[in-house]
């Protein structure tokens, strides 16, 4: 079984234009995401999909893989399945974002020896324990899951209403896929749902197509997204220190994650 790891870097970015080119201490974001996803032991191979020749330079500068896109797509999953359909050796997508420099290599590990061992799976991504302060929080996707660790539903709101105290709290959606080539492309056809279209969330037309999704746990309690703005935070920093040496080589042992800058 060939696993890749398929990371989208889009260039046009609403938010921060230009973001996977974005400096961190000397290195482009994706720079730092590829070599963080590189320390995984599981997947055999690493893939950049963008949609701009300036970040496919840049990625074949530091001397890793690239694929060119299409630029009209809607979606991140739209660009992995161009990449899965270039690719029919590779059996296992991994899809990590493409602003995510703190990716735990173990989580990346988990999700492909699920693959490993259930040749029946299509799809799986990861959770994380919630926080009280996050029960109302849209942007922590909550996912509860059945007595199998699939995901039953995932939402913005609170679930399942806790009417009495929680039993088994919900999980904090952790936003990493894995899925089989051959599923990737089949759920890339598929029309939107209407929860999904309800929920702004595309995991969910899976589920109403009725595909399960196992989730895997994992104990980090911030999320990626606090993780991510330490690291900048700390970046910042670093460039920001009155040193005129030429390489700066620590490691740092942060959220459980270590880093090497």
């Amino acid at each position: 079984m060939k696993i890749a790891c398929v990371i989208p870097a889009r260039y046009a970015s609403t938010r921060l234009p230009g973001k996977p080119l974005a400096d961190i201490a000397g290195k482009p974001m994706i720079q730092r995401v590829y070599e963080q996803v590189s320390k995984a032991a599981v997947p055999d191979e690493v893939i950049v999909a963008t949609d701009d020749q300036r970040v496919f330079d840049a990625v074949a500068g530091f001397g890793g893989t690239a694929i060119m896109t299409k630029a009209n797509h809607l979606t991140g999953t739209d660009r992995l399945a161009e990449v899965a359909e270039a690719r029919p050796d590779i059996d296992v997508i991994i899809n990590v974002q493409g602003d995510e420099p703190l990716i735990a290599p173990d989580l990346i590990d988990s999700l492909g020896d699920l693959f490993r061992h259930d040749g029946e799976l299509k799809m799986a991504t990861v959770g994380a324990p919630l926080g009280e302060a996050e029960y109302n929080e849209p942007s922590a996707v909550k996912v509860i899951c059945n007595l199998k660790g699939q995901a039953m539903y995932f939402s913005r709101s609170l679930i399942p209403y806790p009417r009495n105290a929680f039993v088994n709290a919900p999980l904090k959606h952790i936003g990493i896929y894995a899925y089989t080539r051959d599923f990737l492309l089949e759920f890339a056809k598929m029309e939107p749902t209407p929860a999904e279209l309800t929920e702004s969330l595309e995991q969910l037309r899976a589920l109403e197509n009725g595909i399960a999704i196992q989730v895997i746990k994992t104990e980090l309690v911030l999320s990626v997204s606090i993780r991510r703005k330490i690291w900048l935070l700390l970046m910042k920093f670093l460039k920001n220190r009155a040193c005129k040496s030429k390489y700066i080589g620590f490691s740092i042992k942060i959220l459980n994650l270590k880093c090497i800058i």
